[in-house]
């Protein structure tokens, strides 16, 4: 056999030039201890704080978060169960932030904290990610909040109103109905084209499924995303499913109902995201920061629980015309102990919202509900979100009820009362029962307008206390019947003009004649 040279480097040069050398760079370092969900790895120098990292090998691996960049190694909070992982293991760079799936087809589902569904529905499809810690918009992108965002409660929308982009705390103790205002709130933005987000934190998961099952009910469910992080997950899914739900309301606001990007001529969507509640999320960030062993601070939260609260909150916005209008409001919620609103937690959050709703459990337990306290509930947006007919009619009713609370208590200890403040009690009696209302039954605005002008312009004040509830039911079911142009235009013109409170006055008469005259019937008559 004849072997030539020539042909012998040809098949060598051709074997250099197909050869394609792969190496695969990655920096990787090592787990020097693990526990308590937190693991601590050495030789990761370039690591970015928030980074995604890939721990253990091959069937066993698990994503974690850098979380404590120290001189010497990185603390880690792992995502999951931290049972797989062991002293040596190597550690991954990824070098990616951590981000979470986002896109229109979350609407309806239930996810955790790392926006996996967990609804035993199938996969989502997602149109892209969104990190889960964002900067803000800034001012220049922003817009002042003017338009309101009703929750369908009177007590809420004609005395502490809340606008699209507002950031309202709902403040109180356990047991008070926080939750409550909070599912009739979104159960009423049904038909508004608002994308409503509700992230439970800490919760049972048997309360999660009652929330999921009560939004179904009130069809409510086909604009909602639920974002569950319950007692039983690890502490880093309680810490983090928060922001989640901020970036997934985030691609909303920032992107039109075509799924593309908002703008001038393309408006973004409006969101409400509900936070269920942040005391837990605060808990759950000073567990993980004592176990990555930061110094303990006042009630041992360390000194950036704050600045945690707030990079959060400060991404509800309205966004200016020129980035499409959409808006993101937040409704944080934060569990007290018995009342006590100057505790660390609660003061914090009151000084980064734009006003609180706060729930009282004296009068829960008195059966005003929802149980607000008007005299320390504040909305800072104030008559900017709410429409002109609710201003004219709601003008007075919060100095009427704080005089009323202030005479009820004075009128305890005098018998003889004149006439003036017997008649400020009546009102005021009327007032508060006017303001109650159903649980999961939140009003239309026409509807409340009509209520709160009837309770402020006397029509109540000779209907006996016990039966305002009813003559209010029975009053709206009869303005539906005889007076539905009425109610249809305040709610298209947003106003109560002369006519309709004409209109209003000779309705709601001739209604109460005929309530007034069937009361006092004789039964069986």
């Amino acid at each position: 056999m004849d072997i030539r040279a020539e042909e012998i480097s040809r098949i060598i040069r051709s074997q250099i030039e197909g050869f394609d050398a792969q190496v695969d760079v990655a920096e990787v370092g090592t787990v020097i201890s693990v526990g308590d969900g937190i693991a601590r790895a050495y030789g990761l120098e370039k690591v970015m704080a928030g980074e995604l990292l890939e721990l253990g090998g091959g069937a066993e691996k698990l994503m974690g978060l850098a979380f404590n960049l120290e001189e010497d190694n990185v603390g880690i909070i792992i995502l999951g169960s931290s049972d797989a992982i062991k002293e040596g293991d190597l550690v991954k760079r990824t070098g990616k932030i951590m981000s979470i799936p986002v896109g229109p087809a979350f609407v309806g589902r239930v996810v955790n904290a790392l926006g996996e569904p967990i609804d035993g529905k199938g996969p989502i499809q997602s149109v892209g990610t969104n990190p889960i810690e964002q900067i803000a918009p800034g001012i220049v992108d922003r817009k002042s909040v003017h338009e309101p965002m009703q929750t369908g409660l009177k007590s809420i929308d004609s005395l502490i109103p809340i606008g699209r982009g507002q950031r309202e705390l709902i403040i109180g103790d356990r047991q008070t109905g926080k939750t409550a205002v909070a599912v009739d709130t979104i159960i009423n933005q049904k038909g508004n084209g608002v994308i409503c987000i509700y992230v439970a934190i800490g919760q049972k998961a048997s309360t999660v499924a009652q929330v999921v099952k009560t939004l179904e009910q009130y069809g409510a469910m086909e604009h909602t995303i639920i974002v569950s992080a319950t007692a039983s997950d690890p502490a880093p899914m309680l810490f983090l499913a928060p922001m989640t739900g901020a970036a997934l309301g985030e691609y909303f606001m920032w992107h039109g109902k075509d799924g593309k990007p908002a703008g001038k001529d393309n408006p973004g969507q409006h969101v409400l995201c509900v936070y269920d509640d942040l005391s837990k999320q605060a808990a759950a960030y000073r567990e993980i920061s004592l176990l990555v062993r930061r110094p303990p601070g006042r009630e041992a939260y360390p000194g950036d629980v704050f600045y945690l609260h707030s990079r959060l909150l400060e991404r509800a916005c309205k966004l200016s015309d020129a980035r499409g209008a959409g808006s993101m409001t937040a409704l944080p919620v934060i569990e007290t102990q018995a009342g006590d609103v100057s505790a660390y937690i609660p003061t914090n959050v009151i000084s980064i919202t734009d006003g609180q709703i706060f729930l009282e459990s004296d009068l829960f337990n008195s059966g005003v509900r929802p149980a607000v306290n008007v005299g320390i509930s504040v909305s800072r947006v104030g008559g900017s979100a709410q429409i002109k007919a609710m201003k004219s009619v709601a003008g007075t009713i919060k100095l009427d009820l704080a005089q009323y609370r202030e005479l009820a208590a004075f009128s305890q200890f005098g018998s003889d009362l004149d006439k003036g403040t017997l008649a400020q009690l009546n009102r005021g009696a009327r007032l508060v029962e006017i303001l109650k209302q159903a649980q999961y039954k939140p009003i239309p605005v026409e509807e409340q307008v009509a209520s709160i002008w009837a309770a402020t312009t006397g029509f109540v004040d000779d209907v006996p206390v016990s039966e305002v509830r009813r003559f209010e039911v029975e009053m709206l079911d009869h303005l539906r019947v005889n007076a539905p142009e009425v109610l249809r235009g305040i709610r298209e013109t947003k106003a109560l003009s002369d006519d309709a409170k004409a209109a209003l006055k000779s309705q709601v008469a001739s209604f109460k004649e005929g309530f007034l005259a069937s009361m006092n019937a004789p039964a069986g008559a």
